[in-house]
């Protein structure tokens, strides 16, 4: 079954949204209180949490750990919870996942540190995901500040000999934008290696989490739902209704 994963991407304390991944401009305020949000997904039957620290994305290094950790001890054993942002060391993954972290989501450092990943997955196995996050095809590094030359497929290709628990896929000119997910390019993905894909970047409604559903035998296995949770463009109750076998109206 299709994980449905809502995201709480945290920045100076509070839950927020993203265009694009632009610390700089177009940030929407949902929650002051990133616990509630948490409490409030875990209450409507989610059974996964996708956390990101969007400072600590930007600075390389956590940053918003009370806020974090405070989600991570309440729920732990509720929901699997995965953090990505600023994890740039072994101490730090080490130190969430000592207070229930389920996944560690590794981005930036993967592509800078190869050699890094490669001791996080073996010190921490099934336990990290590879952040893939791209525009055009290229991965974008530094909280998507900067873009490379690498190819996804490529690096994919890559990281896959190191055995990841999953690969999460973001089309980053989507971000936040609820034009839709870029199913094609997530599929494309998927079938490239044996690596599991989580997809992200531009769910929509109803019709995102049916392609990606019928896109589950290639490889997909969940999906990150931000804005359009948070704007009510799709309900969350519906969508798990659905990837359980609910049929379409």
């Amino acid at each position: 079954m299709l994980d449905l994963i809502p995201a709480i991407d945290i920045k100076d304390g509070a839950c927020v949204r993203l265009v694009q991944g632009d610390l700089n401009k177009n940030i929407t305020v949902y929650s002051r209180d990133p616990l509630e949000m948490a409490r409030r997904w875990a209450d409507l039957g989610a059974s996964r949490l996708h956390l990101v620290d969007l400072d600590g994305a930007k600075h390389g290094r956590s940053v918003n750990h009370d806020v974090i950790t405070g989600i991570v001890k309440e729920f732990s054993g509720v929901m699997e919870i995965d953090l990505g942002g600023g994890l740039r060391d072994l101490d730090t993954i080490e130190s969430y996942m000592e207070e229930g972290l389920s996944f560690a989501v590794i981005g930036t450092a993967a592509v800078k540190q190869p050699g890094f990943l490669a001791n996080a997955c073996g010190a921490f196995p099934g336990s990290i995901i590879v952040s893939l996050d791209a525009r055009d095809g290229k991965i974008a590094t530094d909280g998507w500040e900067k873009t490379s030359r690498i190819d996804v497929i490529e690096i994919a290709e890559k990281f896959a000999q190191l055995d990841p628990a999953a690969f999460l896929y973001t089309d980053i000119s989507r971000d936040g934008m609820l034009c839709g997910v870029n199913v094609e390019a997530t599929r494309r993905l998927a079938r490239a290696t044996p690596v599991p894909v989580i997809a992200s970047g531009g769910v929509k409604d109803m019709g995102d989490i049916d392609a990606l559903v019928a896109a589950e035998e290639d490889g997909i296995c969940g999906v990150i739902l931000g804005k359009a949770l948070y704007e009510g463009t799709l309900d969350f109750s519906e969508a798990l209704d659905r990837v359980s076998g609910g049929a379409p109206d």
